[in-house]
C-alpha cells in the first residue's frame, strides 16, 4: 500500500507538471539491463514508450541529439538534508541555487533525510506546482526516540507527522532506544507510513531491525557486519542505502587545506560515533557483506553540501569495493526500490518516468564519467544543457 502513496505523489504532481514529449537520437543507452552503443529513446506524456537501437523514425516531437553520450537513469539521493539554515531565509535567498545545483549535477530525485518541518512541505509544493524548478522531493518528518520521555509521546509525534502528510518518516537510533523506536513502528503503520532509521553503528542497525523498522539509511560501523547479520538484514526485506562516505575523510568541502573533516565539517575522526577512524573501513567493507548477502542496496550521501561534491565523495568510496555495473545498479533500480518508486523510476524502459541524466564518457570504464553531467531531462522535459 505504501508503494502506491509514494508513486502517486510523484506521478500525479511532479511529472504531470513536467510531462512532455521527446524523442532523444544518437544515444549510448546505459541502465542495469540495457547497453545500446547507438539507439533511440521515444518520449510521450513525459514517459518513455519506446528505447531501440538505430535512428528513431521520423517525428514531430521535438528531438535531442544526444552526440554520442551516454543516457542513464536519473540520479536519485534517497538521504538527502535540503534545507539548511533558517527555513523563511533560505526560500528567499537560496532555494533556486540550491535546487538548480542539484539538477547541474544529474539528481532528477532527492528523499528529504528528516528536513525541516513544515519547509520540506513546502519546498514539495513549489516544485511539484512548476513554481521552483528542482528534482522531485519525497518529504520524511523525524520521530527521533531519544526525544520521547513516553510511548504516547512518540505516537503523537508520528500522528502530527501523518496529519502533515509527510511520505516517510525518519528516525535516529541507539540499542538502549530500541523499545521506543517500535512505539513509533507501530503507529506508523497505523498511517500507512513507513520507517526509516538512521542507524550507524552495528548495534543500532540490529536494534532497528528488532523494533520493526522497514527501511536502513546507512551502511553501519563501530564493528565488521557477519554474513548471518547480513543475512537478516535481506531476509527481512529491508532495503538499505549506502552513505558510505559518511565515515570518510571529506577534503576541499569545508576548507581548503588538505585538513580532513567529518561530513558535516567537524573534526575528522571524532566526529565519527563509535570506532573514529576504523568506521571508514568497517563501512565499505559492511556495504559489500550486505551486498553479497542479497541486501538491496541503494544510493544516499546523508549530506548538506553541494550536490556535485557529494556525489563524488560517495562514489569515491563505493568504488573500493563496488564494480561499475555494481553501481549503476546500485544508483538505479536498488534506489528506486528504498523510495517505492520501481515502476516508475531507475530504468531506462518503456512505461517509466522519463527522468533521464546524460553524461560525456563510459561509466563502465571510469565511474567518476557520472559527474560529467551535460543534459538533464526531468519527465521528459530538458531542465539543464550543457552542451
Amino acid at each position: 500500500m505504501k508503494r502506491a502513496v509514494l508513486g502517486f505523489a510523484l506521478v500525479s504532481c511532479g511529472a504531470t507538471a513536467l510531462a512532455q514529449d521527446l524523442v532523444i537520437t544518437n544515444a549510448r543507452i546505459l541502465d542495469v539491463s540495457t547497453d545500446i552503443a547507438r539507439g533511440s529513446i521515444v518520449i510521450e506524456d513525459g514517459r518513455i514508450v519506446s528505447v531501440a537501437a538505430g535512428v528513431a523514425a521520423a517525428s514531430a516531437k521535438p528531438t535531442l541529439d544526444a552526440g554520442g553520450r551516454t543516457v542513464l537513469p536519473g540520479y536519485i539521493d534517497a538521504h538527502r538534508h535540503i534545507i539548511n539554515g533558517d527555513t523563511e531565509q533560505w526560500f528567499r535567498e537560496q532555494s533556486v541555487a540550491r535546487m538548480r545545483e542539484f539538477l547541474d549535477a544529474g539528481f532528477t530525485t532527492l528523499m528529504s533525510g528528516g528536513g525541516p518541518m513544515p519547509g520540506i512541505m513546502e519546498l514539495k509544493r513549489r516544485i511539484d506546482s512548476g513554481e521552483l524548478k528542482g528534482p522531485r522531493v519525497i518529504t520524511s518528518g523525524r520521530a527521533d526516540p531519544a526525544n520521547f520521555k513516553t510511548p504516547e509521546e512518540a505516537r503523537a509525534a508520528v500522528r502530527a507527522l501523518a496529519a502533515a502528510h509527510v511520505e516517510i518518516v525518519k528516525a535516529a537510533v541507539t540499542p538502549a532506544e530500541k523499545d521506543m523506536l517500535a512505539v513509533v513502528v507501530d503507529e506508523a503503520r497505523k498511517h500507512d507510513l513507513d520507517v526509516m532509521v538512521h542507524a550507524v553503528t552495528v548495534p543500532a542497525m540490529l536494534a532497528a531491525i528488532e523494533a520493526g523498522a522497514a527501511k536502513l539509511v546507512h551502511t553501519p560501523h563501530d564493528s565488521f557486519l557477519t554474513n548471518e547479520q547480513a543475512k537478516l538484514v535481506a531476509d527481512r526485506g529491508i532495503e538499505n542505502l549506502s552513505t558510505v562516505g559518511f565515515a570518510v575523510p571529506v577534503f576541499g568541502v569545508f576548507n581548503k587545506d588538505n585538513v580532513p573533516t567529518f561530513r558535516d565539517g567537524s573534526p575528522w575522526p571524532s566526529g565519527i560515533l563509535g570506532t573514529g577512524s576504523n568506521a571508514a573501513g568497517e563501512k565499505i567493507v559492511n556495504a559489500r557483506t550486505l551486498w553479497d548477502n542479497g541486501v538491496v542496496y541503494g544510493f544516499g550521501t546523508d549530506t548538506n553540501y553541494l550536490p556535485i561534491d557529494g556525489l563524488y565523495h560517495e562514489l569515491k568510496t563505493l568504488n573500493l569495493m563496488f564494480s561499475q555495473r555494481d553501481i549503476i545498479k546500485l544508483m538505479g533500480p536498488n534506489t528506486a526500490a528504498f523510495i517505492e518508486m520501481t515502476d516508475d523510476l531507475g530504468g531506462i524502459a518503456p512505461g517509466k518516468i522519463a527522468d533521464l541524466t546524460i553524461v560525456d564518457g563510459d561509466p563502465l570504464k571510469l565511474i567518476f564519467d557520472l559527474m560529467n553531467v551535460a543534459v538533464v531531462v526531468q519527465g521528459g522535459k530538458i531542465v539543464v544543457d550543457h552542451r
